[in-house]
């Protein structure tokens, strides 16, 4: 279900952000592709264009980020803790141009149920890529300007929205390392009662890390994973 009304003449702006976000707008302006994965669009165009929110809030303890669990039913990454977010629609618009944005939105409103007219979108980072599942992820920020209630709207899709506070993020207690049984190796965070690992967890780690958030965090502390992740 698309509601582009909601989504039309999206734009990116710095325009009134609160000053903790400074820091994160810096990184977002400086960071370059590698510094963020080693996993980049192929360069022959292949690949599913889609696009995450990366949506920062303010709540009771200060600066959070939203976040929701996918359902356990789903092909490709099912379980998993995500970014609100997916593949581009005809609709969307150009790939190319502000296509991402209108399906962040787009993606979020039809997830969590969040207004997207209350989101002031405030910056993108460069295109990466997941081998697991093909798809092309376009990162855009934005600030929870005016929250709204959010919640699963389809629970075919999703199996719960929550935000998480960045404190938790970096709390050093929170942080470990997942090893995957092929041996990879990633970032990932306890929090809420979840395992926050895999790409979204890739894209924190560099969110917290360039933005200089980042506390030192036992990188020996290792959570295993089994095949089917």
């Amino acid at each position: 279900m698309t509601r582009a009304s909601h989504t039309e003449g999206v734009t990116l702006s710095k325009d009134g952000l609160p000053d903790w976000l400074d820091p994160v707008v810096h990184a977002v302006e400086t960071v370059e592709p590698l510094q963020l994965s080693r996993f980049l669009p192929p360069a022959d165009g292949a690949g599913r264009q889609s696009a995450v929110l990366i949506l920062f809030g303010e709540g009771e303890r200060g600066p959070e980020l939203l976040l929701m669990e996918r359902a356990s039913s789903l092909r490709s990454h099912a379980g998993q803790p995500s970014f609100p977010g997916g593949a581009l629609d005809p609709e969307d618009g150009d790939p190319k141009g502000d296509g991402p944005l209108r399906a962040a939105l787009r993606e979020a409103e039809e997830e969590t149920g969040l207004d997207p007219s209350g989101v002031q979108l405030f910056g993108v980072l460069p295109k990466l890529y997941i081998p697991v599942s093909g798809f092309v992820v376009t990162p855009v920020l934005g600030w929870w300007r005016e929250p709204t209630p959010v919640g699963v709207v389809d629970p075919n899709e999703t199996a719960r929205v929550f935000t998480v506070p960045v404190a938790d993020l970096t709390d050093p207690d929170n942080r470990a390392t997942t090893v995957h049984p092929s041996g990879h190796r990633g970032p990932a965070f306890l929090v809420e009662s979840a395992l926050v690992w895999g790409f979204t967890a890739g894209i924190i780690d560099r969110i917290l890390h360039y933005a200089g958030w980042e506390r030192p965090w036992d990188r020996e502390k290792q959570v295993p994973l089994d095949w089917r992740a």
